[in-house]
């Protein structure tokens, strides 16, 4: 099941997850470099993040990064993408259906399961009141020690700190926080 949340001429993000037969890790990460070179060759590619297991878990997450649904579009349909989903068989299967997003998505934890990604409002919403506390933080407590600095040296720290920081601690915990709200066709147990 393809999976998209698109506009026209939008770059696009698409989520596998690959589950790996015990002991075929090697030849996984081998084949996931060499399909990795593989998409850097086609015009619009932008990149792939591996997460590898944690704990006991066998799933590698690839995040695949497109310039627009075209670009996906050719790499998904070709020749040399399908050759490469052969070599991976024998020691890796995807395990649930891909999800292809095109913004703020890849920044909530979509719990497996989740027929689609939150409803964009709802999404913009959450990083307002995510990136709010920060700003009023910044503004009240540190930007007067930069106010000596260039404007774009002086703008430039709060993204520095702020990115990071959603990106890593604070959009996966309001996500699990808001996972019925968000979700609410996803329920958990």
């Amino acid at each position: 099941m393809d999976q998209r949340v698109t506009e026209a001429r939008e770059a696009v993000t698409v989520v596998y997850t690959w589950e790996v037969i015990p002991g075929g890790e090697t030849e996984f990460e081998q084949w996931a470099h060499g399909v990795e070179a593989e998409a850097a060759a086609f015009t619009g590619h932008r990149g792939v993040t591996w997460l590898r297991p944690e704990d006991d878990s066998h799933r590698y997450h690839a995040v695949v990064r497109f310039a627009d649904t075209e670009s996906l579009d050719r790499w998904m349909t070709s020749p040399q993408r399908a050759a490469w989903q052969a070599r991976v068989k024998p020691y890796g299967r995807p395990a649930h259906p891909k999800l292809t997003t095109t913004g703020l998505e890849t920044w909530f934890n979509i719990p497996n399961g989740a027929a689609r990604p939150p409803a964009r409002w709802k999404m913009s919403l959450v990083t307002i009141l995510a990136v709010y506390p920060f700003a009023l933080l910044y503004d009240g407590l540190f930007a007067e020690f930069f106010h000596t600095w260039p404007l774009a040296a002086r703008t430039l720290v709060f993204p520095i700190v702020l990115a990071p920081l959603l990106t890593y601690a604070v959009m996966p915990l309001m996500s699990r926080l808001l996972r019925r709200w968000l979700y609410p066709e996803h329920r958990t147990s």
